[in-house]
């Protein structure tokens, strides 16, 4: 077993790593910019290390610092957890020829996946459904990517090859609008990530975003835990998630589940990993793998019973996979709705000073946050201040509860988006399930253009 772990990151996820550790006797070492000095996980740490001031390019982000955190404390591991340099292929590599064990993928898988284009590549030779496309990055000869265009269909979708997160990506409905649409995502991409490789996609126009969260040990042995549904979304950012996913036969789940297993031990794949999946008309298309854990991995906890950090923990030991798939068994339903400091109407963040915190609870509910009473909000962060997440026998017990739940919530001194989740979950569509990843936002703007009609 792993003795001490350096906790690369910040806020509930580093207090979620912190508490798998504790639980395996495992000591931390929680590593702080000078802005995040009083957050809880770094009170409960074995060790704590200042790796910097507030900017995250000086702490979170700084390579150098966090690898020194790691020798000064005699530490064997680093938890990069997620967003930061979670899938950042450099930091895995030097993090491992410092001596360290990088808890997560081998560097070259994640520099594989983290190129969308040869990720594409390397999941169709794997035999996972992908997106009609270019198939390669597009070229600069005006008159090919025309073509290419004409032969998948119209509208499609420029995309960054090293994009993510909803960045670096354009739709484009017409010929006239190819050419520039091509340029412009290119300029956008070089100076967003230092890559202008871009490809072209069928734009699916009603899609859902179904993910399959998978297990790997790389040494031969690989599980998926079933899927998640993550289309309620506003600017490709996810709010509201749940598992498993409506309207998703078991059939349906097995063979995809299949087909992610296949493609992690064709990979080398070690372990905790999301593959993304753009889901139409019964058919499941890849865009893209997340090679770390996830925000929601929470919901997939609360229905399988298995707990993934702990699971990460325990592969970067050398451990194998101790779970057969015959293990993963599906039990009831989970919906998590993520918590952000901003105005829940024109989503401006709101950082400040939170001078009343009460968490709810109850039967199946549970709270994953690093907030407190007292606590002030920095405004150096992701908005996100935790995630409150529900378990119900079915989806109609979830969606009660989350309703208790939100309503028993209290955060004040700064502006949620509480209300936005409670008007969420007393939505119609969204209580009918099945939803794409469209539906939220076209809510949000109906709602808007009504309250100016008012005025």
């Amino acid at each position: 077993m792993l003795e001490k772990v350096v906790i690369a990151n910040r806020g509930e996820i580093a207090l979620r790593i912190l508490r798998a550790c504790h639980a395996l006797g495992i000591r931390t070492v929680a590593v702080h910019s000078t802005v995040d000095r009083n957050l809880k996980h770094v009170a409960m740490a074995d060790e704590s290390v200042c790796i910097g001031p507030a900017p995250s390019a000086e702490s979170y982000l700084n390579m150098p610092a966090i690898i020194a955190a790691a020798e000064v404390t005699d530490a064997q591991a680093i938890h990069p957890g997620y967003g930061f340099l979670s899938e950042n292929a450099d930091f895995a590599e030097r993090v491992e020829q410092s001596g360290f064990v990088f808890i997560g993928p081998k560097a070259d898988t994640i520099r594989l996946m983290g190129d969308k284009v040869e990720a594409i590549r390397a999941m169709k030779a794997a035999g996972v459904p992908c997106v009609p496309g270019s198939g390669g990055p597009l070229g600069d000869d005006a008159a090919t990517n025309v073509k290419i265009a004409a032969e998948i269909g119209y509208p499609v979708i420029v995309k960054a090859a090293g994009g993510g997160g909803g960045r670096g990506m354009r739709v484009v409905h017409t010929e006239a609008a190819l050419v520039n649409a091509i340029a412009t995502t290119k300029q956008e991409a070089k100076a967003a990530f230092g890559n202008d490789m871009v490809y072209m996609e069928k734009f699916l126009e009603n899609p859902r975003h179904v993910e399959i969260q998978v297990l790997a040990d790389g040494q031969g042995s690989a599980i998926h835990l079933g899927e998640r549904d993550c289309s309620m979304q506003r600017r490709h950012q996810k709010v509201v998630e749940e598992a498993p996913a409506p309207g998703i036969t078991d059939a349906q789940r097995a063979e995809i589940g299949k087909v992610c297993v296949e493609a992690c031990l064709r990979i080398g794949y070690r372990g905790a990993g999301t593959f993304e999946f753009l889901y139409e008309n019964g058919r499941f298309y890849f865009i893209e793998m997340n090679t770390r854990i996830q925000v929601e991995h929470p919901v997939t906890e609360l229905v399988t019973g298995i707990d993934l950090v702990r699971e990460q923990l325990l592969i970067a030991a050398g451990h194998r996979l101790s779970i057969k798939q015959s293990d993963v068994v599906l039990n009831g339903h989970a919906i998590e709705c993520r918590i952000n400091a901003e105005d829940p109407d024109n989503f401006f963040p709101c950082p400040g000073l939170i001078q009343h915190f009460h968490a709810p609870g109850g039967p199946g509910v549970r709270v994953d946050s690093h907030i407190y009473e007292g606590y002030r909000v920095p405004p150096n962060y992701d908005s996100m201040i935790g995630k409150l997440i529900v378990h119900g026998a079915d989806r109609a017990q979830a969606i009660a509860r989350m309703r208790v739940a939100l309503s028993e919530m209290v955060v004040d001194g700064i502006k949620t988006n509480i209300p936005l989740q409670q008007r969420i979950l007393a939505d119609g569509g969204f209580t009918q399930g099945g939803q794409n990843i469209h539906y939220l936002e076209k809510r949000l703007a109906e709602r808007k253009e009504k309250a100016l009609s008012l005025l």
